[in-house]
């Protein structure tokens, strides 16, 4: 069931930034294009608390009045992203400390300790007056708390709550101690008290690498849940007077300082700002996308923020060309949103986002080229209704994404700084995004059983339970793809001994005996049972079957050439393969030509730029096509029917026009 009646189209609003004479002329302009719903009151703090013990709120109610007397779904935010002067003037304390230790003054926004007690008392306030006040609204479609939680303190505060988090964790320093390793460098702990913030005056090397992964890693725990803790304090005062609207925040895909997995469990529908630049692959976007879908278990999300246009804080700001906000906005509901929302509704005057792109531009009327294509989106998705809403994605393929492997990964010192998560996964996601196959980004709490192929690049951090786990899943009948990097250290960073990749080497019937490095000008070969062969690149594995069949050799040229770098092992009645290096191109398409061989998963060919994915609801498959390049495509489809968007007949054989889309169902 969806938590809306139609998809919402509308975006962040501030018309407390304007006089009252430009809001009914938004209201007209809007109208135009069919935006239905506004976000409010993100950033509204110090206007609806000037001083500690005084609240005004006349703005905000004139602002909802308005927008219900419009018919506006209204998205409500509580404005705690950023503190009210008068707080961090008066309590110097609720101000961050950053990796420098350099206590911050007033300033900026994500500018809160989120460890302090004033801080946690006013934010948790502020949203229970909010609830009290507009929780019985009819247009209130859902409460959005804070906005894009990130950044990190080292402050007092945090170190002493760190060491409660601690001792909760590990009961004792002895278990402390093994855990962070710490008989190394003579660093063993005597008393709670003695333990430092993992920052630059500490044990941190940079703010990527570190001395004790261990106890950066769980600072990294630490700060994602005590910043979850102020989302679940604000959650709770609008529980008291408001059971039922949604509750969310907005994310930011695979931003690395936050567990989302623990932050969905705590929102009702997730929601996520979408960025790319003008040179990110829209496979990229696709898995973003996913994973958002992924982090509740394929529950469909929120595009909470987009741009209209271009944005304003990357390095090089290009527009969207004409069609290509309406694709992205579509690849969004294609990959699981029931929401289609932009920053911002008007383009603000001044600061650092009067740059940033808006349905209403600077010259603050309808006459323009983005408007247009607004008004076209927004007349499309009324049209639509409720007919995609709570639709699901049919996948049989998963892609593991896990956080403290993320971080873990990204921590180790060796044996290549070349090395990233995100990239790792990307790589594996593009190879079965060429082919049109639905794809569920999960994390490792997941049902397995769900899938018939479940891949795990790079799974440096594991648990014995997480592999035994794996494993059941194999016995049954699943297919497994890990990869050089995996298996080998558990939850602190401790190397899982007795050989690589650790509790995974009986399931995978390898051993690693070594790792090789090489350097980002150097390619070798891999060379497949067939004959076929390909590069590789980064790392090489050396390693030895135990029970696995081996798929494919390295060529000549190095110490370990004709040894094997792909395996596979049959386990009960699945398979599991191991890849021991990051494959080029032709390497990837083999190999992952070769699994699904074995596999009854439906791709489906298209021409370079042509992206088909699916949603299923009631029984009807939902087909999106998608052009992502700003030229004609001749394509052939495995399938015809109707187009929602436009009513007409669509054969198998189309031509798709630059940027254009899809949405075919059966005749």
């Amino acid at each position: 069931m969806s938590y809306f009646k139609n998809m919402l189209f509308g975006g962040d609003y501030n018309p407390e930034q304007w006089p009252e004479e430009i809001w009914l002329e938004d209201m007209r302009i809007l109208n135009l294009a069919s935006i239905n719903s506004a976000t409010i009151n993100v950033f509204s703090w110090s206007q609806l608390q000037p001083s500690e013990e005084q609240y005004d709120f006349s703005t905000l109610d004139k602002i909802i009045e308005m927008l219900i007397a419009h018919n506006y779904q209204i998205v409500l935010g509580t404005s705690t992203a950023a503190l009210p002067a008068w707080m961090s003037h008066r309590y110097p304390n609720v101000n961050r400390t950053d990796f420098e230790g350099r206590a911050h003054r007033f300033g900026h926004r994500h500018n809160a300790c989120p460890n302090s007690p004033v801080f946690r008392k006013y934010s948790a306030q502020l949203a229970g007056k909010l609830a009290e006040r507009y929780a019985n609204l009819d247009n209130l479609a859902c409460w959005h708390i804070s906005n894009e939680y990130g950044g990190e303190c080292y402050c007092e505060n945090c170190a002493k709550a760190f060491r409660v988090w601690l001792k909760k964790k590990y009961t004792t320093l002895s278990a402390l101690n093994k855990a962070w390793n710490m008989t190394f460098w003579s660093h063993t702990i005597y008393s709670w008290e003695e333990i430092v913030v993992p920052n630059a005056l500490g044990d941190a090397i940079g703010t990527e690498k570190t001395a004790f992964a261990g106890i950066s890693l769980d600072y990294r725990r630490f700060m994602s849940d005590a910043i979850l803790q102020n989302f679940k304090d604000e959650k709770a005062a609008i529980r008291a007077y408001d059971l039922l609207t949604p509750v969310t925040t907005n994310l930011m895909g695979t931003y690395k300082g936050l567990d989302y997995f623990k932050f969905a469990k705590e929102m009702d529908i997730v929601s996520w700002d979408s960025y790319p630049s003008y040179n990110t692959p829209v496979s990229f976007s696709a898995m973003t996308h996913d994973l958002m879908r992924g982090l509740k278990s394929g529950q469909p999300f929120m595009l909470m923020e987009q741009t209209p246009s271009q944005q304003n804080w990357q390095p090089y700001n290009s527009l969207k060309r004409p069609g290509q906000m309406r694709n992205m906005s579509y690849q969004a509901v294609a990959h699981g949103a029931d929401t289609v929302q932009f920053f911002q509704l008007r383009r603000s005057v001044g600061a650092c986002e009067k740059f940033h792109g808006a349905v209403i531009d600077h010259v603050g009327t309808e006459h323009t080229r983005v408007f247009g294509e607004v008004a076209q989106l927004g007349t499309e998705l009324a049209k639509l209704g409720d007919t995609l809403l709570d639709s699901r994605t049919p996948a049989k393929v998963a892609i593991i994404f896990d956080w403290p492997t993320y971080w873990g990964l990204e921590y180790a010192s060796g044996p290549t700084v070349e090395l990233r998560y995100v990239e790792q996964i990307h790589h594996y996601y593009q190879s079965f995004y060429e082919r049109n196959i639905d794809i569920d980004m999960i994390g490792l709490h997941e049902d397995f059983s769900k899938y018939t192929l479940v891949i795990a690049p790079c799974l440096y951090m594991i648990t014995n339970e997480q592999a035994a786990k794996i494993t059941d899943f194999v016995m049954n009948g699943g297919h497994f793809v890990t990869t050089m990097m995996s298996g080998l250290v558990d939850e602190t960073d401790n190397v899982h001994l007795g050989g690589y990749p650790g509790p995974l080497k009986d399931l995978l019937g390898i051993w690693v005996e070594e790792f090789d490095a090489l350097p980002p000008e150097r390619e070798y070969q891999v060379i497949f049972k067939d004959g076929t062969e390909s590069g590789c690149r980064m790392l090489c594995d050396i390693l030895h079957l135990r029970g696995a069949t081996c798929l494919a050799k390295y060529g000549p040229g190095e110490f370990y050439q004709d040894s094997p770098v792909i395996t596979v092992n049959r386990v009960g009645a699945g398979q599991a393969y191991y890849v021991g290096t990051m494959l080029t191109g032709t390497g990837m398409t083999y190999l992952v030509e070769q699994v699904l061989n074995q596999l009854d998963i439906p791709e489906i060919n298209t021409p370079t730029g042509i992206e088909i994915k699916h949603r299923e609801k009631n029984g009807q498959t939902f087909s999106f096509v998608l052009n992502h390049l700003d030229q004609n495509v001749a394509c052939t489809l495995p399938f015809d029917g109707i187009d929602l968007l436009t009513g007409k007949n669509i054969e198998r054989d189309i031509e798709l026009a630059p940027y254009d889309v899809k949405i075919i169902v059966n005749k």
